[in-house]
């Protein structure tokens, strides 16, 4: 189930934004099943600068590298460190645990460019076919 709390893009990736908080961001359920089992992860610096649909990082599976986009543009402010160590909570939890990095959000209208979970799920199914 997509969770409705966030946005997301037709990468794959999603965004948690509270206002005035750094937006928290990560890759759906359904990248990491396309994905198989995330080995490691290569993620921006703190501090880092990024561009809406920019290139963020790279994913690494058994199975592929694939990259990872920024569905905003801002400023990473924190990294998730425990996937240095546990790369596979992408898997296990990637609406949770499984969260890549938090953005400072430099425009917040590019969320309303993003999908809601509805889109998100219509999106799969149309993509599917």
């Amino acid at each position: 189930m997509t969770p409705n709390d966030r946005k997301y893009s037709k990468e794959h990736e999603w965004i948690q934004s509270e206002d005035g908080s750094p937006a928290t961001m990560g890759i759906t359920d359904f990248a990491q099943e396309q994905l198989g089992d995330v080995v490691y992860l290569d993620l921006p610096q703190m501090g880092a600068r990024l561009e809406q649909s920019g290139k963020l990082g790279e994913v690494e599976s058994v199975k592929a590298v694939s990259d990872i986009y920024s569905p905003v543009s801002g400023e990473v402010v924190e990294i998730n460190e425990a996937l240095s160590e546990n790369p596979e909570l992408v898997n296990e939890d990637p609406y949770g645990g499984g969260w890549l990095v938090r953005i400072l959000v430099q425009d917040p209208t590019e969320l309303e460019l993003l999908l809601t979970a509805d889109q998100y799920e219509a999106f799969l199914k149309e993509s599917s076919h």
